[in-house]
């Protein structure tokens, strides 16, 4: 009788009491018993290695952590983050922020029924395909294109479209592994192709890709991959588009060009090294470019395919392209992207990867200052200091490419940088930042102008948490 856990009130008791009547009126009754039932398991087994801090008779601790445990069952697992990294493509953060016009383009498209694959003047079936051709013709120059559901799936349908059961020319200097432990070879393979390596992994001349179509074996294809996630420099040459495109008219054979983040406009203008372009690639003599939507573009997750009709009409008829086809959602979001660059005077200001990627240093400067005054008002703040830093593009572009950056250096006065930069992830709004030499680093770069309150306020609950410890 002396057993502190024979004192827990019973279940029935903790349904009563006015704690749970406010959970039942958000949650069904079986998900609130058993969070009280999983809190009451807890605290016998604290109460067993005599390190329950609370009256076993008290309700309360019991209430509070069955709300905490129907609170964290109610958050839903793809949440919404605030990137304070600075790298702009983090592709653990979902890459590209879209801009405002394809979030409601977005939710539009997911209110009801829409002319996914009805054409409305004819009054019978349509194509889905249908919806950003004109725009993806207009942005690259290409005769036609087409949308599937990623880069990675665009290369895969490109080459069993044109070269399945046959092989593909490829440099070994761009046998790349594009991220996940994926690579190159084993895409062209699993697309039905025979790898054709020609030249080495620094040099790479014309006469390789020659040398490849006396072998004896059908070629299906040139391809050609930009090395967008590493540099080879030094002892090195390589075989531009033009020259392939001559070879590849000559063999009666399409030249494909991986051209990866989707650029659109000059690298330039953005303060950018030089990036090929899918335009630039096709002016080139490519017969097709494939690039990705949700990287440089600053779309939605989608693999554009554009290129010369009667390849593109190739691609379109391959049944991978159905398996690869994307939705509405993300249709109606490409579409309100790909029409903020029908005007270039304000396409870098209303694309969100753009902007981020133009913001100027004195800007960048005022932003992190604005930040840190408002940050050294929170209690248990500790040493607040902006410096300059570097930020980057991510997302496999330009890895080697460092945008100048002012930063808000935090090292927090209790509780340790690690602990402070894990419950700023794991708060109501989580935020990612960045931890180096011992403090935490907060990257306004990143940082949407609607999103400063939050985060300032994130910060806040973690140093509280921190405090409450």
């Amino acid at each position: 009788m002396n057993d502190p856990r024979s004192r827990i009130p019973g279940l029935d008791r903790l349904l009563l009491d006015e704690g749970a009547r406010a959970f039942l009126a958000q949650f069904p009754r079986p998900r609130v018993a058993d969070a009280l039932r999983a809190a009451v398991a807890s605290a016998r087994e604290a109460l067993a290695r005599d390190e329950w801090p609370h009256d076993p008779a008290d309700p309360s601790p019991y209430l509070d952590e069955a709300g905490r445990r129907l609170e964290a069952e109610s958050r839903p697992s793809l949440r919404g983050v605030i990137n304070a990294t600075g790298v702009v493509l983090h592709t653990n953060l979902g890459r590209a922020p879209l801009a405002v016009e394809a979030r409601v383009a977005m939710a539009r498209a997911a209110e009801g029924y829409s002319n996914l694959e009805f054409d409305l003047d004819a009054g019978g079936r349509g194509s889905r395909y249908e919806h950003c051709r004109d725009l993806l013709r207009e942005c690259t120059g290409a005769e036609d294109a087409v949308v599937v559901n990623n880069c990675a799936a665009a290369l895969v349908v490109v080459v069993n479209a044109l070269a399945a059961g046959r092989g593909v020319v490829v440099s070994r200097g761009e046998l790349v592994e594009i991220g996940g432990g994926f690579r190159i070879p084993e895409m062209l393979t699993r697309a039905g192709a025979a790898l054709l390596e020609v030249g080495s992994t620094n040099r790479t001349r014309l006469r390789d890709y020659r040398a490849a179509f006396e072998g004896g074996g059908e070629v299906g294809a040139i391809l050609k991959v930009h090395r967008s996630n590493f540099r080879i420099r030094g002892f090195t040459e390589s075989v531009e588009i033009e020259a392939l495109a001559t070879l590849a008219s000559e063999r009666g054979v399409p030249l494909v060009h991986d051209v990866g983040s989707g650029l659109l406009v000059e690298p330039a203008t953005l303060g950018l090294p030089d990036e090929p372009t899918p335009a630039r690639s096709l002016a080139r003599g490519a017969g097709l470019a494939v690039f990705s939507g949700d990287k440089l573009l600053g779309g939605p997750q989608a693999g554009l395919v554009v290129g010369r009709s009667h390849l593109v009409e190739r691609v379109r008829r391959n049944p991978l392209c159905r398996a690869m086809r994307v939705d509405k959602a993300t249709l109606a979001a490409l579409e309100a992207t790909l029409r903020l660059y029908r005007e270039p005077e304000t396409v870098r200001d209303r694309v969100p990867v753009l902007r981020m990627l133009t913001r100027s240093a004195d800007e960048l400067e005022g932003a992190a200052e604005d930040l840190a005054t408002r940050l050294r008002l929170l209690p248990g703040i500790g040493p607040v200091s902006v410096e300059a830093s570097v930020g980057r593009v991510g997302g496999g572009t330009f890895p080697d490419h460092e945008l100048p950056a002012w930063v808000v250096r935090l090292t927090p006065a209790a509780g340790g940088v690690d602990a402070l930069a894990a419950r700023l992830r794991t708060g109501v709004r989580p935020v990612v930042a960045r931890v180096e030499n011992g403090a935490l680093l907060l990257d306004p770069r990143t940082v949407g102008p609607d999103e400063v309150d939050a985060l300032v306020g994130a910060v806040g609950e973690a140093l509280d948490g921190a405090g409450q410890g």
